[in-house]
């Protein structure tokens, strides 16, 4: 089994919109294999919590204003250094990049497939790794 053409669909319109709210390292997996509570995953992190909350913000004003969807579940708020917005089809999580660094999520998903994404969001790739080289934090100790 694959994602589902609407999953894909809200995944990429997800990774769009953390990539203009400036989000790093954004990826996306197809966990349906896998588990069979929902189809994809995508990841995204940001240096600071202001920023991870401005990135799920934009996350779901454009999956409600561009497809209609609005999560049924919200998760971590408080912190904002954490957030996950299930959606069914797919699950977002937004992390601090601390930890993101420490929960290594891809390390668990690393087996499953990854799902295309649009130019802008796969240009965030290693940008996590830059802003700690440009704010003195030598690399692997983001923590």
């Amino acid at each position: 089994m694959t994602a589902t053409d609407r999953s894909i669909e809200l995944i990429n319109a997800a990774a769009q919109a953390a990539a203009d709210r400036l989000a790093h390292d954004i990826i996306a997996y197809d966990v349906s294999d896998v588990l069979s509570i929902t189809d994809a995953f995508l990841l995204a992190s940001a240096p600071n919590d202001r920023q991870v909350k401005s990135i799920v913000d934009e996350i779901e004003e454009r999956l409600q204003k561009e497809l209609g969807v609005k999560p049924v579940r919200r998760e971590g708020d408080r912190d904002a250094r954490w957030i996950l917005l299930d959606y069914v089809d797919i699950v977002i999580h937004v992390q601090h990049s601390e930890e993101r660094v420490f929960y290594a999520l891809e390390r668990l998903w690393k087996d499953c497939p990854e799902i295309g994404l649009p130019e802008d969001a796969l240009k965030t790739r290693g940008k996590a790794a830059e802003h700690a080289q440009l704010n003195g934090v030598p690399e692997g100790e983001q923590h």
